[in-house]
């Protein structure tokens, strides 16, 4: 109970903090003005302890005993600065997210740095649904943390308002700040279940090739197109400001699939890509080349990691797409 209340009351803190400071800039250097802190639990009991001794030295006038409490008084004043210190001035920033598929755990990548010429220790990022190590970040280092979120639908998954904290020196305050990025990763749709045969295969004799299958003949070159081999880029054309060509070969022929949106009548706009999925994850498994058309979006059979990134990304924004065609 009293953890549901808690976990309610930093909900409501962080929903504030968002309507108050908007989203944040990527980077973002933290200034002071951002940093919020308050005594920790053992603060607390610190400060209770100060103030027994502070009437028991009084009571008995024990010059000495008043002596001891205003020195701690004053190391639990300095522990103050330095904590709020220890977070000013820390730059915070999103690094890559690997796409995931639905149904798995996206793990956002948030860059740490200082550029100060002290170290920064203990600092921790956190969300609601957990916490990273705490890392220290020695002058002019950077360290990089993962935010675990749960993907259970495919799109464009946004990382939710996390914060930076530390209890940095002795544990008796805690600082923090909410930050509010527009930080996103890709979710995939979950691959349907195995059974329905791909549509049949077609030959392509040099359009998309793999390149491990080996050079035939010289055939010419063609446009770019995302996915493309970097091998096989004529770089001697593209030195001499012709843009960016393929080189072709003829005499190898290529089966590949065209995997169609309208070939799958009847079934829902999930199960429609969720089977697209499945016959891209085994045509790429099996090295095949494939191509996917969808409404408004059209794909030329390829092969290659960056294609089939590119051919489940249109999968996993599918009604974005649709909405601005």
């Amino acid at each position: 109970m009293l953890q549901r209340t808690f976990a309610a009351l930093r909900h409501k803190t962080r929903t504030w903090a968002r309507k108050r400071h908007g989203i944040d800039s990527d980077p973002l250097t933290l200034s002071g003005r951002r940093i919020y802190i308050v005594p920790s639990a053992l603060g607390i009991a610190f400060a209770l302890m100060l103030f027994a001794m502070f009437l028991g030295a009084m009571n008995y006038a024990n010059n000495l005993a008043l002596g001891l409490t205003f020195m701690l008084g004053a190391l639990a004043l300095t522990a103050m600065h330095y904590c709020h210190r220890n977070l000013a001035g820390v730059q915070i920033r999103s690094a890559a997210c690997e796409p995931v598929f639905a149904g798995q755990t996206a793990r956002f990548r948030i860059a740490l740095e200082n550029d100060a010429k002290v170290a920064r220790y203990e600092l921790v990022i956190a969300n609601e649904y957990g916490i990273a190590q705490p890392a220290r970040i020695e002058s002019g280092a950077r360290v990089v943390l993962d935010l675990e979120v749960p993907a259970p639908q495919r799109g464009s998954l946004q990382l939710d308002s996390f914060e930076i904290t530390t209890r940095h020196p002795f544990g008796l305050f805690r600082a923090w700040a909410y930050l509010n990025m527009d930080v996103r990763c890709v979710v995939y749709p979950k691959p349907g279940p195995r059974g329905l045969p791909p549509p049949p295969l077609e030959t392509d004799t040099g359009g998309a090739q793999d390149t491990r299958r080996g050079d035939e003949d010289f055939a010419g070159l063609r446009a770019f197109h995302a996915g493309d081999s970097p091998r096989r880029i004529a770089w001697k054309v593209y030195a001499r400001e012709q843009g960016l060509q393929v080189k072709v070969y003829a005499g190898t022929a290529v089966t590949s699939h065209s995997f169609d949106w309208e070939g799958l009548p009847g079934l829902g706009t999930e199960a429609r890509l969720s089977q697209l999925c499945r016959w891209i994850e085994d045509a790429y498994a099996a090295g095949r080349a494939f191509g996917l058309r969808l409404p408004g979006v059209e794909i030329a059979p390829n092969v290659g990691p960056g294609h089939r990134q590119r051919c489940l990304t249109a999968l996993a924004l599918f009604d974005e797409q649709a909405a601005n065609g």
